[in-house]
């Protein structure tokens, strides 16, 4: 083998070895590999060091992080995407979902590969994350989702062996509201003493492993990646990210602001979401929840994944670190998330795409020179059939002032 042929294929060994070797999950198996280095004879010694994840959920979280280039440069910001998408199950949400299996297992409530099961109530990407890791550890996974959910994301769950239940979007106090099911379902198992195996309620709403698992991992990470970019007297200016359940935002936001109090903590939030005036006004409402102005049970938008109209146990553990709210239209998500694929080559999902604009307005009010972290929770790929759809029937901008 030619020398630059070989010096290529260490390089490219090594960097696969540093990435898996910076894992924080324990009990990885060391598995010695070997790759040339030459000496004065030619190629004669030898290295080795390579470490191998345990299993899949091994491969959650230590994400890496992109400078955004075509949004710094048009604001003259720093802009930073957490790559979330790039985990395994390929959203943040596989963090949360391993945190609440660990931590119902660490309670003896479930045990794996005992036919025991879970069920969620999901608008997909916790779904997948949750079908995901049940298939890695032996449980059967239910998945209830909104019937308007993404073919894509049905698809997948059922590929990844999820039991898939389809109900009509509604809100929290109808009793078959897709988490309210999910809960039900459950509770019916457990209370069922002829079943001899039991049932786990992830609540991803309510379960606080869910925000913690952001502050023991996301935060920190974003802090010492942030910290290596960043030249000698710059700090982070701010986090955006939208919320959910409220896991990420809190977690985050109390990691950051216990080291650095300056930063500034933003909500990114979708149209029908009463996030912002919460955060804006201290009232959880939106105009779209007047009686019959609202054409969906649930949100009023193409987005999925953020956006929500009650307070939540994990959104209630940061909020007091949210400085600022800023709403996105479904137009302008759209249109970004045509931008990034143009400009960047980055093919984001709806809120991905709501995080961005947010990120370049927020960018824009606090001016060139600042740096500002966002989340890139998932691809597009699990959003063809509803938001890609709008946006490849939507023009190309040239640039951000189109939004």
């Amino acid at each position: 083998m030619a020398w630059d042929q070989t010096r290529l294929l260490a390089v490219a060994t090594l960097s696969t070895a540093l990435v898996l070797g910076s894992l924080w999950y324990n009990d990885v198996v060391t598995v010695e590999i070997k790759w040339p280095v030459r000496g004065k004879k030619g190629i004669s010694k030898m290295k080795t060091g390579f470490v191998a994840p345990k299993g899949i959920e091994q491969l959650i979280g230590n994400t890496p992080m992109v400078r955004i280039n075509s949004l710094s440069d048009a604001t003259g910001c720093e802009i930073y995407g957490k790559m979330e998408v790039q985990n395994p199950g390929g959203s943040a949400k596989d963090r949360v979902a391993l945190a609440i299996i660990e931590n119902a297992e660490a309670q003896n409530l479930i045990t794996p590969h005992s036919g025991d099961m879970i069920f969620e109530g999901t608008s997909g990407s916790t779904g997948i994350s949750l079908a995901m890791l049940c298939r890695a550890k032996g449980y059967i996974a239910h998945i209830v989702v909104p019937d308007d959910t993404s073919q894509e994301k049905v698809d997948l769950l059922e590929n990844l062996g999820a039991v898939v239940h389809k109900v009509r979007p509604a809100g929290i106090a109808d009793p078959k509201q897709y988490v309210n099911y999910a809960k039900a379902a459950a509770m019916e198992i457990n209370n069922n003493p002829e079943n001899k195996h039991r049932a786990l309620f992830a609540d991803q709403f309510e379960n606080e492993a869910n925000w913690k698992t952001h502050y023991d991992h996301t935060g920190p990470e974003i802090y010492s990646q942030i910290s290596e970019v960043l030249p000698k007297g710059k700090t982070l200016d701010a986090f955006i990210t939208g919320a959910g359940t409220g896991g990420t935002i809190s977690g985050v936001s109390k990691y950051l602001k216990e080291r650095l109090p300056h930063v500034k903590v933003v909500i990114s939030d979708p149209p029908g979401s009463g996030f912002y005036n919460k955060v804006k006004y201290g009232v959880m409402f939106d105009l779209k929840e007047k009686e019959g102005t609202r054409r969906r049970h649930q949100v009023d938008t193409v987005v999925e994944g953020i956006g929500l109209n009650r307070i939540t146990r994990n959104f209630s553990a940061g909020s007091d670190y949210i400085d600022d709210a800023i709403r996105v239209k479904d137009e302008e998500s759209v249109k970004m998330a045509k931008y990034l694929v143009d400009n960047d080559g980055l093919f984001v999902g709806s809120s991905s795409a709501v995080n961005c604009v947010a990120t370049y307005k927020y960018a824009k009010q606090l001016g060139p020179g600042h740096t500002i972290v966002t989340i890139l929770c998932d691809s597009g790929s699990r959003h063809l059939s509803k938001f890609w759809k709008l946006a490849k029937e939507s023009a190309s901008i040239k640039d951000l002032s189109q939004l």
